[in-house]
């Protein structure tokens, strides 16, 4: 396999209130991150709340643009494109948000928000896209008759299945999965998880997938980083990272997951913040790479 994605350096800063004196502040959200993802692998990207995942994910597809560091997909430097050259590339790589209620126009019909890209893209003849919307709804499991419906007429797994057709409408390579099952019932998350992996299969996707919840991670993933206050802490193989956690922050992550054996006792393993200091990442054993 080779790198689809290289991630060098990134750095996102967002302005923040004014300090004394009326000077400018700023909050590093992102700090110093780098890691690779293979073609046709699943790289997760797990940490807590407010760590940084989706800043990094939204930071790659210039979403929202970053403050600095590199960023290659496809080999294309996706920091140096122009406005018109990202709007083309933006084939390559789309995003599955975490939303699905409203990552959705409510006043556009559904058929027409999975055309969206198709049109933007001036791709095909209207016949053309009309079929390519038809395949898509087909191909994640809804009704192709229900094109004409609005988002608020689904359910929320329905929703989800909607903003993943529209996601593979340009056939991209790599698709960022911003934690996107966990807005919907349990009931239905393994549905959606499963259609994923299948699609990943029969279509040969690469996924950045960003997730807080480790069980869905240490199933799914090849890889797995973990981030913490904007800095990488930890990268390693999903079965090398649960079985053998070398960061205090991973080990104590790992530790608050919930035990499926009845009677179980959960051993919590405390982490200070304030011992927090941020170092690179080195390599511990093969592979597995820690900020220790």
């Amino acid at each position: 396999m080779s790198a689809l994605l290289d991630v060098r350096n990134l750095v996102k800063d967002f302005p923040g209130a004014g300090g004394w004196f009326g000077r400018a502040s700023s909050v590093r959200a992102v700090d110093d991150v780098s890691f690779s993802v293979e073609a046709g692998e699943t790289f997760g990207l797990v940490g807590e709340s407010g760590s940084g995942k989706t800043t990094t994910g939204r930071c790659l597809l210039r979403l929202i643009e970053p403050t600095s560091g590199d960023i290659r997909i496809k080999d294309m430097d996706v920091r140096a494109l122009s406005s018109g050259d990202l709007r083309r590339a933006r084939r390559h790589f789309q995003i599955i948000f975490q939303d699905p209620y409203s990552s959705l126009n409510p006043r556009m019909r559904v058929g027409t928000i999975v055309r969206e890209p198709l049109d933007i893209h001036k791709i095909g003849t209207a016949d053309e896209r009309a079929a390519r919307v038809q395949q898509l709804f087909d191909l994640v499991g809804l009704d192709p008759e229900a094109t004409r419906k609005y988002p608020h007429e689904f359910s929320g797994g329905q929703r989800q299945r909607i903003g993943i057709a529209r996601a593979l409408a340009l056939e991209p390579s790599l698709v960022v999965c911003d934690e996107p099952v966990s807005a919907l019932d349990v009931s239905v998350q393994a549905q959606v998880v499963n259609l994923l992996l299948d699609l990943q299969q029969r279509l040969g996707l690469t996924y950045l997938f960003i997730a807080h919840d480790l069980r869905l991670v240490r199933q799914i993933c090849n890889r797995v980083a973990v981030m913490y206050r904007g800095r990488l802490v930890e990268v390693a193989t999903a079965e090398e990272l649960f079985t053998s956690p070398a960061h205090p922050y991973t080990q104590a992550l790992l530790s608050a997951m919930p035990r499926l054996q009845p009677g179980q006792k959960l051993e919590r393993i405390p982490y200070d913040g304030a011992n927090f200091k941020p170092m690179p990442l080195r390599e511990v054993s093969k592979g597995h790479f820690a900020a220790v």
